[in-house]
């Protein structure tokens, strides 16, 4: 079997999304994943005009070698560009030999680990009374893990928060500019959470997203003043370019820690595992060189006692979720994969088997990772640049977002 051609479909069904499609001599094609929100352009381009070209006649049975060939060969290594190019290549390609297994991707992997895969669901509002509302939506539809963000008083465009029904920060046009104030967000955060135990007890697992925001001595305090509602995780508290800062954010609160969805490589996050800084690591298979190399996270994670969060929000498309959703069903440190529902555009243009049951979700049984992609509905929803927003200081300081 050789790979006879491939092509790089860009489509935008309610946000924009970036395909790859490998196609054999023998007919059998397998399609991955290359989204990187707002950058979508530009691993299009790497994947057309450097990617594709050295596939053509290569054995895609040979996943290892093919994923060492882009990753060493290139000299250029890591960054979000390259290895989401990787990852679609990657996982189009267990998508192949899945499929010509005749077995769900799982399988390959070596099985179920679990009977289903926790997800969790974002429960958003304007203010504290609306979020309580929202979870307490999530937990009638058998969601057994939420997170919950809220509008701050005194701030508008806080991040997680929906302008309409669904919440997508990406929008038309140039990037949108908040406000932000780490005071108000430090006095707040706790009632949050204080009116949601209220509401609805010690069951749910509460979740939330500081989104990078803070620095680490601000990240320890409000780790410090969310442990009365024991939280599943407290999200991204800080930038993790310096890994040697989550030691201070440790040192002052158990609430546990998890971080990673903008990290690339198992280089991104050694440091933090190896070391026990966090409890959750949150790459991708899209955005952190596909299976092959997130099994190699999730491995040095286990070492540790660190167990898996995958990035799972709109920005990734329905075959990256698909591919997760395997992976996670494998995976002996599994912790739970996050689970923000496509419109209705994005699910027709990717027809899938994965489905949702009582707070677990389940890849299916379908040959492959189970997700495919209609070309022609595709086509008629053309590329729409969108861009993620940036945060600002009252004073005018460019902020992390």
């Amino acid at each position: 079997m050789k790979i006879l051609s491939a092509s790089v479909i860009v489509t935008s069904p309610g946000r924009n999304f970036v395909t790859l499609k490998i196609v054999t001599d023998e007919g059998v094609y397998g399609i991955g994943d290359a989204t990187l929100n707002g950058r979508e352009l530009a691993v299009a381009s790497y994947l057309k005009d450097h990617v594709i070209p050295c596939l053509i006649g290569r054995d895609p049975h040979r996943i290892e070698d093919i994923w060492q060939y882009l990753y060493k060969g290139a000299y250029w290594r890591r960054g979000p560009v390259t290895m989401s190019a990787i990852a679609a290549v990657d996982t189009a390609l267990w998508d192949i030999k899945a499929k010509v297994a005749g077995l769900p991707l799982y399988q390959l992997l070596g099985g179920a680990s679990r009977s289903g895969v926790m997800v969790y669901a974002h429960a958003n509002g304007r203010d504290v009374a609306e979020t309580v509302d929202r979870v307490g939506e999530y937990i009638e539809k058998g969601y057994k893990a939420i997170r919950a963000q809220s509008g701050v008083p005194g701030l508008s465009g806080v991040y997680g928060v929906a302008k309409g029904k669904f919440y997508e920060p990406a929008t038309r046009g140039l990037p949108e500019e908040s406000v932000w104030s780490t005071e108000a967000y430090l006095d707040f955060a706790p009632k949050l959470f204080e009116a949601i135990r209220v509401k609805h007890g010690p069951g749910p697992h509460l979740l939330h997203d500081v989104h990078h925001r803070l620095t680490p001595i601000e990240a320890a305090r409000l780790g410090k003043s969310l442990e009365p509602y024991r939280l599943f995780w407290m999200e991204d508290p800080t930038p993790a370019e310096n890994q040697d800062c989550f030691r201070l954010i440790r040192q002052h609160t158990v609430t546990p820690i998890a971080v990673g969805e903008v990290f690339n490589s198992i280089w991104d996050c050694k440091d933090l595992i190896t070391n026990q800084l966090i409890d959750f690591v949150r790459a991708s298979v899209v955005h952190a060189g596909g299976i092959t190399h997130l099994r190699r996270i999730a491995d040095l994670a286990a070492l540790y006692q660190v167990r898996t969060g995958c990035h799972g929000a709109t920005d990734l498309s329905p075959v990256c979720m698909g591919a997760a959703l395997h992976f996670g069903l494998w995976v002996p440190n599994f912790g739970v994969q996050e689970h923000m529902a496509h419109c209705p555009e994005t699910d027709a243009v990717f027809p899938h088997a994965y489905r949702f049951e009582d707070g677990y979700m389940h890849p299916g049984e379908v040959p492959g990772h189970g997700v495919d992609i209609d070309e022609e509905l595709a086509a008629t929803y053309p590329y729409n640049p969108a861009y993620l927003p940036v945060a600002r200081l009252a004073d005018g300081t460019l902020w992390n977002w």
